[in-house]
C-alpha cells in the first residue's frame, strides 16, 4: 500500500508565529545598530532559513554580515522565549484538522525554516510532536525553496512524490513542493497573499481550514 503524505509548513501555515518573528527580528536590527526593516519585509521572508531570510533584507551587506545577523536572530528570539513573550499558536481548527488525518491514514511531516530545537519546542508545547512520522528542518537541509525537505520527507515515509502535498502560507513552500513534484496546496491565513500563492503555481488555495480538510479527504 502506498501511503499518503501531507507535507506541512510550520510559521504562518501550523502556528501563528509572525508576532515572534517580528519582533526577534526588530530586536536583531536594532542590537547590530541597524534599521529594524519593515513588518512587511519581515513576513515576505518567513519560510526561508536565517540567513536566507538576512540575504533577502540586507541585499547589500556581505555573507558575514548575514552570517551575523542570522545569530543576533537566533540570541533575541532566545531572549523573548526566556523572558515568557514567545508565543506561537496552532491555528483554529488545526489540531483538530490533524488528528482526523492521522486516523484517516495519512502520514504527516513538517518542511520547516525553524531549527530543530525551535521546531520540537513548538511541536511539543501543542503535544502534537507524535503525529508527525517526519520533521525536515533548514538545520539539515538548503533554505526553501530548494526540495532537499520534501525529498527526505518522502524517503522517511517510504512514498512518492504522486501520493504527497505540501501545505504552505508562502511561495516558498509551493516552488519547493513543485521542484520535488507533488501536489501544493496554499492557505490563505499565512504571511504570503493569495495572488502570490496562485501566481507561484499553488494546485489549489485552501481558504479555510474546513476548505483544506474537504481538499485532503478528496485526496487521491
Amino acid at each position: 500500500m502506498t501511503h499518503r503524505l501531507a507535507i506541512f509548513d510550520c510559521d504562518g501555515t501550523l502556528v501563528d508565529s509572525q508576532a515572534n518573528i517580528c519582533m526577534a527580528m526588530e530586536h536583531a536590527f536594532e542590537g547590530a545598530g541597524l534599521t529594524p526593516p519593515r513588518r512587511h519585509d519581515i513576513r515576505r521572508v518567513v519560510g526561508l532559513s536565517l540567513v536566507e531570510s538576512m540575504r533577502v533584507l540586507l541585499p547589500d551587506a556581505e555573507d558575514k554580515c548575514h552570517q551575523d545577523m542570522a545569530e543576533h536572530y537566533r540570541t533575541a528570539f532566545l531572549t523573548l522565549r526566556n523572558n515568557g513573550l514567545v508565543d506561537e499558536p496552532l491555528y483554529d481548527g488545526m489540531a483538530s484538522l490533524l488528528s482526523e488525518m492521522d486516523t484517516g491514514g495519512w502520514l504527516l511531516g513538517v518542511a520547516t525554516g525553524k531549527s530543530d530545537r525551535g521546531l520540537v519546542r513548538c511541536l511539543d508545547h501543542h503535544a502534537i510532536t507524535g503525529l508527525f512520522v517526519t520533521l525536515q528542518t533548514a538545520d539539515r537541509h538548503p533554505s526553501k525553496p530548494h526540495p532537499s525537505m520534501v525529498y527526505q520527507a518522502l524517503a522517511d515515509a517510504g512514498t512518492d512524490a504522486r501520493n504527497a502535498v505540501v501545505i504552505g502560507d508562502t511561495v516558498y513552500d509551493i516552488h519547493m513542493g513543485r521542484a520535488a513534484g507533488t501536489r501544493t496546496v496554499g492557505v490563505n491565513w499565512g504571511y504570503h497573499s493569495v495572488e502570490d500563492l496562485r501566481e507561484a503555481g499553488a494546485d489549489y488555495i485552501a481558504e479555510s481550514m474546513d476548505d483544506l480538510k474537504t481538499y485532503l479527504m478528496d485526496f487521491a
